[in-house]
């Protein structure tokens, strides 16, 4: 079995603490946008350690601007919405 690699490990940390939001959702009395704003909250984490404090690519790139604006903006949607 070939072992994961750093950003395949974070990749999967990403996706599990959306599925964890989602499943509280699901699970218990808090609503599935509320899970899945949790959720994106905890991805942050990670994501910030995969583009700012460990990237695979220089900083400089304007492709991880570009990619660090969108997620954040999906991050403020999910708030937003979970809060409506």
């Amino acid at each position: 079995m070939a072992s994961l690699e750093y950003y395949d490990k974070l990749l999967l940390a990403i996706a599990g603490s959306l599925a964890l939001g989602v499943a509280i959702g699901v699970v218990t009395s808090v609503a599935i946008s509320t899970g899945v704003a949790g959720g994106s909250v905890v991805a942050t984490v990670f994501v910030y350690e995969a583009m700012f404090r460990n990237p695979p690519s220089p900083v400089t790139s304007a492709q991880v601007k570009v990619a660090a604006v969108v997620w954040h903006a999906f991050l403020v949607i999910a708030i937003v919405a979970a809060l409506l």
